[in-house]
């Protein structure tokens, strides 16, 4: 896709960044320093160089929000009782009264090196596709170890890219070559890792977040599957580019710390 094509597709897409201070590995997690910054304000910088025409921080933290105005962002306040960063999105959708058709790009606090590039594709990638709700990213796999680790979530798609399934278990299975137990992975089938970055349509999102969880969803803890479970559909785009590393534990703190300085 050109650069013309992609800023006319994309052109009034929002980016809502939910950043919560609680967290089992991490307490405080948005506002640890990395290079000298806290991390939700390299989350910030990463969605202004995108072609987005308005980004917010969601959270219910005073503590977020008050470092958040102090390098200049847009804090919308929302409540505690959220579970999700989709849940939070939903609330800052009724508050600034966005229309179905809006997109909405779901950038997660503790992705201080997600590409803007990718921002732009993803919305771009939604807004292409008329009666689409949902769209998300994957990168390829050509390590054995990722594509076996279950923390590494992976995504098998159709011949046209909608998602068939998310799992953290490996997948495909390719039986014959795994049961050989071969050291390299498989050249005759693609594997891909998914890339928790979402766009939504409101008016979907709004729909999403009125279906109950789905068993599958429970029980590979990922929120994506209530989507297939209820019929709709994902499209999957391979990424333009290679994502930074994410923030879940102090390892990855490092990670991102020797990736920005």
């Amino acid at each position: 896709m050109s650069d013309r094509e992609m800023s006319e597709d994309s052109v009034g897409f929002k980016v809502v960044i939910p950043a919560r201070y609680g967290s089992t590995r991490l307490p405080g997690k948005p506002l640890l320093s990395i290079a000298g910054k806290p991390m939700i304000q390299h989350v910030v910088e990463r969605a202004r160089e995108s072609r987005a025409a308005e980004i917010l921080v969601a959270t219910d933290d005073r503590r977020i929000a008050d470092v958040c105005h102090g390098f200049g962002a847009d804090v919308v306040m929302t409540g505690s009782e959220h579970r999700s960063g989709s849940e939070r999105i939903s609330e800052v959708i009724g508050l600034r009264g966005w229309g179905d058709d809006v997109v909405v790009v779901n950038l997660q606090g503790d992705e201080p090196a997600m590409p803007a590039a990718l921002l732009d594709q993803v919305a771009s990638d939604l807004a292409g596709i008329a009666d689409l709700g949902m769209s998300t990213l994957a990168a390829p796999i050509s390590d054995r170890a990722i594509l076996f680790d279950p923390h590494v979530v992976k995504v098998v798609t159709d011949a046209k890219g909608y998602a068939l399934y998310f799992s953290r278990a490996p997948m495909p299975w390719h039986r014959d070559e795994f049961l050989a137990d071969r050291a390299e992975l498989p050249t005759s089938v693609a594997f891909l890792r998914h890339i928790g970055l979402y766009a939504y349509r409101v008016g979907f999102l709004k729909r999403y977040l009125a279906w109950a969880p789905s068993p599958l969803e429970v029980a590979e803890s990922l929120e994506q599957l209530r989507v297939l479970w209820h019929g709709e559909r994902i499209h999957v785009a391979v990424a333009a580019s290679e994502p930074g590393p994410g923030v879940d534990t102090a390892a990855d703190l490092a990670k991102a710390e020797l990736h920005l300085a």
